[in-house]
């Protein structure tokens, strides 16, 4: 069994693709320690390395390495880090799952032990789909429809872990920061 872990200053922002979380987290990165997303590393190894653990090459293998990579990230950050700080991930190990749903892959019992015993802040930033943003690159093929499935998933997937699901308005990075930092404070 895996042992209760609860890590109220550790913030997931998360949300489907192309919706701004990259440039609000590196707002946030002036001046809070930030998690970088374990999807696009992974990717971009994978690609480096003529890998096959691509989201539209081996989607379980994809998933199985993201899924071990965001816990052992979770756990170097709870190990290495000032716990009275907030640190924001750029999406958490729940998105793994989330991921499962969508590509129809089995949710194994690890994987729901973790989501239910090692645990971010209550509050979980969700960026909703925002068109006018959306961009699609290397890493990033989903089309726009995909987009706004993921984000509900996200929401689904999020909430139904026991996690409240914070929507960060459609403004300006500066403005989304404000509203992020503003809820923290608050303990929301």
């Amino acid at each position: 069994m895996i042992k209760l872990k609860e890590n109220n200053n550790f913030y997931v922002i998360t949300g489907g693709p192309g919706v701004g979380k990259t440039t609000l987290l590196e707002r946030l990165g002036k001046n809070y320690e930030i998690v970088p997303e374990i999807a696009r590393e992974l990717i971009k190894e994978q690609q480096n390395n003529n890998g096959k653990a691509l989201p539209w090459e081996n989607k379980n293998l994809y998933k199985e390495m993201m899924f071990d990579r965001s816990i052992r990230s979770f756990e170097e950050i709870e190990n290495n880090t000032n716990k009275g700080k907030p640190i924001f991930f750029d999406r958490g190990f729940l998105d793994t799952i989330c991921y499962a749903e969508l590509i129809e892959s089995e949710i194994s019992e690890r994987m729901k032990s973790y989501a239910k015993n090692w645990r971010y802040n209550k509050n979980v930033f969700i960026l909703p789909p925002w068109q006018e943003i959306y961009e699609t690159d290397n890493e990033r093929k989903q089309d726009w429809k995909e987009a706004v499935l993921t984000f509900e998933k996200m929401s689904e997937t999020y909430t139904k872990y026991g996690y409240n699901i914070v929507e960060v308005p459609k403004k300006t990075v500066s403005e989304r920061a404000d509203f992020v930092l503003k809820v923290i404070e608050k303990k929301y």
